[in-house]
């Protein structure tokens, strides 16, 4: 049985942790960040928890890098 691929796509916008859990990149930072205030901005940086259950088994498939 060959080894399955790993989704490019995918593997370019979730992160597979050490403890196997996936987190993604925030929503909203490409452009209109201008008016957000400090907070917001900072907050933008980090990466967020993918709390779908039903789709993280097969984000983890596709990321094949764990």
């Amino acid at each position: 049985m060959p080894k399955i691929k790993t989704h490019k796509a995918t593997a370019k916008r979730f992160i597979v942790t050490k403890t196997k859990k996936i987190k993604k990149r925030k929503c909203g930072q490409d452009h209109f960040n201008a008016r957000e205030d400090g907070n917001t901005k900072r907050n933008k940086r980090r990466k967020v928890d993918f709390s779908n259950a039903a789709d993280a088994k097969n984000i983890k498939s596709f990321v094949n890098n764990f």
